[in-house]
């Protein structure tokens, strides 16, 4: 039986529209997106991603430097359950001009407006849990 509240629990992913068929196609090439949800999804929700990442992308690095008008968490996050912040993989990132190496489980605040990425896969040994979460109703960085 439907209930008022059933709206607001995603169980099924709403494919986003971003940012072009090519992009979405490289990227189901290298990761597996769970689930996704903005406003277009459940009306009056913030931007979350999540996925995971099992190979290097054919584009590496798969996203490019940008920043969003609204502040956003990144996460990477190991799939060994027996050492959960061994990441499995070798990964670079760029916060603000600064160059990051990431081989541990992460979480990454990025204050609104901070040049962000771009993001490189140096090595995935075991799949990467990754999600993140723009603070707005959509995404609106650079893929």
């Amino acid at each position: 039986m439907a209930q008022r509240t059933d709206k607001y629990i995603v169980q099924d992913l709403h494919e986003p529209e971003l940012p072009s068929p090519e992009f979405r196609e490289m990227y189901n090439r290298f990761a597996k997106r769970i689930l996704w949800i903005d406003n277009n999804v459940v009306p009056g929700a913030f931007q979350m991603n999540t996925s995971w990442y099992c190979k290097i992308p054919e584009q590496n690095p798969v996203f490019g430097e940008h920043s969003h008008n609204c502040d956003e968490i990144i996460g990477f996050f190991g799939s060994n359950p027996d050492d959960r912040y061994d990441l499995g993989a070798e990964l670079e990132l760029w916060l603000d001009g600064e160059h990051h190496i990431i081989t541990r489980s992460t979480m990454i605040f990025v204050p609104a407006n901070m040049p962000h990425m771009p993001l490189k896969f140096n090595r995935v040994d075991r799949p990467i849990f990754h999600f993140s979460v723009v603070m707005n109703p959509y995404y609106d960085g650079d893929a």
